[in-house]
């Protein structure tokens, strides 16, 4: 019987048994992304010439009015990258399980990649991932709530002027935060002002979330479907 603590979903050894090699990862992506055979990502076409001799776009389309070369990769947010599937597939999974998110640094040791390339597809899968949250179904849960640092870490000239304020919401952001109960998802978002609280949340939630500026942290129960099209939705611009 499963315990509290017990996730639903792959584990990350079953994941590597799954998916061993680039090869395994490439041929599940091909499989999601085109159940009804290979077609071009410029205009549709299933008239598609595989095994080209390219060194990174094996596929051509053969309509005239198109004939442009193309890869899995190609229309999805692991185009222009020269990082495995594989390691796209982990980094996902990685990603969208953890509870506290994951660092560029672990990402570079967990992947065996520099640096540099795992902040790159860190970033690119966190742009996904807002980009693909909309406008919620309902019923949604809304709430505000306080965040700022503790008043004996801040500098004295910090904790002078806010001397006499009391230990309240002074000089802390208001946070305004939305759970669809339906999907468990959760947007959160900055606002300047909670004097009437009606109509801060109101107009909070009636807007569907922006791409944040920094690295948002999600907390997932379980790798779910959406990683898939994470995987597969149009390159966001970085």
């Amino acid at each position: 019987m499963a315990g509290k603590n017990y996730r639903k979903g792959i584990s990350f050894v079953g994941l590597m048994r799954q998916f061993p090699t680039d090869d395994a990862a490439e041929a599940w992506f091909i499989e999601q992304r085109w159940p009804e055979g290979i077609a071009c990502p410029h205009c549709g076409s299933l008239n598609v010439q595989t095994g080209a001799k390219h060194a990174t776009m094996p596929y051509r389309c053969r309509e005239k009015g198109c004939a442009k070369r193309f890869s899995t990769k190609t229309g999805t947010v692991m185009e222009g990258s020269k990082l495995g599937f594989q390691t796209w597939l982990l980094a996902t999974f990685l990603l969208t399980t953890n509870l506290k998110s994951v660092s560029s640094m672990k990402l570079h040791r967990d992947l065996d990649i520099n640096q540099r390339s795992a902040w790159f597809l860190a970033h690119r899968l966190r742009v996904a991932l807002a980009e693909e949250a909309g406008v919620f179904s309902g019923p949604v849960e809304v709430d505000e709530s306080y965040f700022g640092g503790r008043r004996r870490n801040m500098s004295n000239a910090r904790r002078k002027a806010l001397s006499g304020t009391g230990r309240g919401a002074v000089g802390k952001a208001a946070v305004v935060g939305a759970k669809d109960r339906a999907t468990n998802q959760v947007a959160a978002r900055v606002v300047g002002s909670t004097d009437s609280k009606r109509s801060t949340v109101s107009s909070a939630s009636t807007r569907p979330p922006e791409p944040p500026s920094t690295p948002t942290m999600r907390a997932p129960t379980r790798a779910s479907p959406s990683s898939t099209r994470l995987l597969l939705t149009r390159s966001p611009s970085t």
